[in-house]
């Protein structure tokens, strides 16, 4: 006896743990990728020259993806080889990476924006923007013909951003298998009381992609994009200038290559399992009890039979799928979920977009420390909230109230740390003609004109250009002719500007007027207070990750069965498609509403953003996340209180069951009336 239950255990347990090895790693890749693409959106919106909103389209591009095929990945999915079909994905992502970095092949050299003209010969340099006639000012600032402009971004490449939407909705379409095919896949054939800590180890390791995922991207954007190609002692810029651009494409190339190996071993498993829930039946009549108030006992019949009918070909298949539909979205709970879901992917996705661009122009951090930062600090706090909700849910063997009771406290806690965020302030940065006054005043202006200044009007100096210079006075101003720079000495990056006439304003008595290349650093305080900053957001973020794993299965516990991966399917379609695609683009245009300074394009036109109103960024931005998610923390009250009043029907239910003559008034309902009435 012992040597037959041992026998038939054995191989049941390795397949199983091998399908959760190999979907933990896909999830590790996918979140690897995904996270190295939004660390990327800075050094991608500079490479092109567009604005926030259009890399907002760009980055909608992944949930385009996913909705082109969900639906039918979901429903149809579910009755094939779901291991095969996650690997064919892990195929499809990894020719979208390739594909988004393709555009770095195929277009020239990066020319950043810049006002210097500089000879190698000596020690010395010569301006040649300083002081311009007035006849080579106008034709300095006016505006290209149609004709010139258009051949001019045909040899530019400036449309080459349409590789790097068609790479992203390329990976979003290999991503549409792997969580509701995955996920239903372990949940059919792993024990009940397993469910959550299973799903807390894969989103645990999936949550170490974004890690790596934010390491590269810290790590690609300081590294010169045409290293190799252009000779880097000519480059006058670091990685802390806004016209930087990193090495954006190498990240791609290697997350590619990562999602290969993760689909090798899907290839290899079985279409199906045996399940474990029949052997614990006899042994953990506790455990299973206790579950038992997740999903109805008709739930768990209708799955143990499921095996026994013969297959079920296409056409039975469409003909099921609108009954299905409505089936699904008859539950009032899976409603509530699917909103509450809605809203706070809204406020998450816009907020992670632009995280780094916002701890750059709030607190004067660079992009490539921002990305670092948010990768060592932020998401391994993540993943110990996930694995620490997932092992209260197995330790606790809590229900479905309290697995929503943790969700909701997880939620009100995060966003009262959140919103203590805004008041972690710093000011504006100093730029002369921007944010103060020539005379040093703080004065905010969105009018190019005012960076015309009496002490630089000699000078004849274009506005268009950003090529900033930091004066010993702690002024940045937008460029060595707009400071009224007279000489210069040095090469490349140690080039210093001399006999800066507007620099004299500021200094009583005349002592240093040179300038360095660069913004200046922003005040002592500031770095105080993003310390104060990262502190709040680290934990903040391992609060709210508490709540995933509970929420998950509040969401895994409220469908029947049969219909597990066709709603898994279809909130991640719903969430994705209205949660996913508008985010990037909405906070894009409202970002976008703050810029002080457009870069200038190198065909004519408005390029990115070079310096933002940092007090309109934080209201605008911190504003729309506190007003999605302060919804969303409503919507999981009423999704409470709903599944409150479900479950004490269902006790009810059970208990007039239990007095009745074998549950007679029931035999008599339909199929749907009982899932309406069972299902939590």
């Amino acid at each position: 006896m012992s040597v037959a239950t041992k026998e038939p255990r054995q191989p049941c347990c390795s397949q199983l743990k091998l399908f959760l090895m190999a979907l933990s790693f896909v999830y590790f890749g996918k979140a690897f990728g995904g996270a190295y693409m939004k660390s990327s959106v800075t050094q991608i919106e500079r490479r092109f020259d567009i604005p926030s909103s259009i890399v907002g389209v760009i980055d909608g591009g992944f949930e385009v993806g996913n909705l082109l095929v969900i639906t039918f990945v979901s429903y149809f999915g579910a009755k094939m080889h779901r291991p095969r079909l996650i690997g064919i994905g892990c195929l499809i992502m990894a020719a979208g990476a390739f594909c988004t970095a393709l555009p770095h092949f195929l277009q020239g050299p990066y020319k950043y924006e810049t006002t210097i003209s500089h000879s190698t010969e000596g020690n010395s340099t010569q301006s040649m923007l300083q002081c311009l006639s007035s006849a080579e000012q106008a034709q300095e600032d006016e505006p290209p013909t149609a004709q010139n402009q258009a051949e001019c971004e045909k040899a530019a490449g400036s449309s080459m951003w349409i590789y790097v939407f068609l790479g992203n909705m390329l990976r979003g379409i290999g991503e549409t298998p792997v969580m509701p095919l995955g996920v239903s896949y372990l949940d059919d054939f792993a024990r009940e009381e397993n469910t959550a800590f299973y799903l807390a180890c894969i989103q645990t390791v999936g949550i170490m992609g974004p890690v790596f995922g934010y390491l590269l991207g810290s790590y690609c954007a300081k590294i010169y994009v045409d290293i190799g190609v252009v000779d880097l002692d000519s480059v006058t810029i670091n990685h802390k200038d806004s016209r930087w651009v990193g090495a954006w494409w190498m990240g791609f190339v290697i997350t590619g290559a990562v999602m290969l190996l993760a689909g090798i071993p899907f290839w290899f498993l079985p279409k199906s399992l045996p399940k474990q829930t029949k052997k614990q039946k006899k042994t953990a009549d506790g455990a299973a009890e206790d579950q038992g108030t997740f999903l109805p006992h008709e739930g768990n019949k209708e799955v143990a039979t499921a095996e026994k009918e013969p297959p079920i070909n296409m056409a039975a298949l469409v003909k099921d799928f609108l009954p299905s539909l409505r089936r699904l979205f008859s539950n009032s709970v899976y409603n509530l979920i699917i909103c509450t879901s809605l809203v706070a992917v809204n406020g998450f996705i816009g907020m992670i977009t632009f995280k780094p661009k916002f701890m750059e122009q709030t607190y004067g951090q660079s992009p490539s420390k921002a990305i670092f930062l948010i990768g060592v600090f932020n998401l391994p706090a993540v993943a110990l909230g996930i694995i620490t909700g997932g092992f209260v849910m197995k330790r606790f063997k809590l229900t479905v109230i309290g697995a929503a009771r943790i969700a909701l406290s997880a939620s009100f806690i995060s966003f009262c740390l959140m919103v203590s965020q805004y008041f972690l302030q710093c000011d504006n940065a100093q730029v002369a003609g921007l944010t103060v006054s020539y005379q040093g005043v703080p004065e905010l202006s969105y009018q190019q004109s005012n960076l015309l200044s009496q002490c630089n009007s000699g000078c004849s100096c274009s506005i268009k250009h950003w090529d900033p210079v930091c004066a010993h006075n702690g002024i940045t101003y937008a460029s060595p002719c707009l400071a009224g720079c007279q000489t210069s000495t040095g090469v490349g990056k140690e080039m210093i500007f001399h006999n800066c006439t507007c620099v004299e304003e500021l200094v009583m008595p005349p002592a240093n007027l040179s300038a360095t290349l660069g913004q200046c650093s922003r005040k002592g305080d500031c770095d105080r207070m993003f310390m104060w900053y990262m502190g709040v957001s680290v934990v903040g973020a391992f609060v709210s990750a508490c709540g995933a794993t509970p929420g998950y299965i509040v969401l895994l516990r409220s469908i029947a069965p049969d219909l597990k991966a066709l709603a898994l399917g279809m909130q991640t379609l719903i969430v994705r498609t209205l949660g996913g695609i508008p985010p990037p683009i909405y906070f894009g245009a409202l970002i976008d509403q703050t810029c002080l300074k457009w870069g200038s394009k190198r065909c004519g036109g408005q390029g990115a953003c070079r310096l933002y109103d940092t007090f309109a960024f934080r209201a605008r931005f911190l504003g729309m996340i506190y007003g999605l998610y302060a919804l969303s923390y409503l919507l999981w009250g009423v999704l409470y209180r709903t599944l409150v009043k479900r479950q004490r029907k269902l006790a009810l239910k059970t208990q007039a069951k239990g007095q009745g003559a074998n549950g007679c008034r029931d035999e008599g309902k339909s199929k749907e009336e009982l899932e309406r009435e069972t299902t939590i």
